[in-house]
């Protein structure tokens, strides 16, 4: 189960359309607040997907990242962003990132790679 947090709503259903055709299945969040209740309510997240910049909720993806790392140090995290690379200190250790505009055959690939990794 993949944890889907985009507040763009056509990439939003663009990345969960492209993750379930690659066999994936898909919550979607359009914000850290309610990724974190999604979180808090079920224990059959098995990544974290998570873009930077969302302008709804008390915090980035990075901070998001942050905080999942923390508290559910099982379930591993990636990183998406379209406003450059992370700096030292913005992600946890053992996340994965990719920028965006991303090619959907990357995005899988990526995604399965960072479940491969955590297993």
């Amino acid at each position: 189960m993949v944890l889907l947090v985009e507040d763009d709503g056509l990439l939003l259903m663009e990345a969960a359309d492209t993750l379930a055709e690659a066999g994936f299945t898909v919550l979607e969040a359009p914000h850290a607040d309610q990724a974190l209740a999604v979180l808090e309510s079920r224990a059959d997240v098995e990544v974290l997907m998570t873009d930077v910049d969302m302008p709804l909720g008390s915090m980035n993806g990075f901070a998001l990242a942050r905080l999942v790392s923390r508290r559910w140090p099982r379930i591993p995290v990636l990183v998406v962003s379209g406003m450059g690379s992370p700096g030292p200190h913005d992600m946890p250790p053992g996340a994965r990132f990719i920028p965006k505009p991303y090619a959907p055959s990357a995005l899988v690939r990526t995604l399965h790679a960072t479940v491969r990794r955590a297993a």
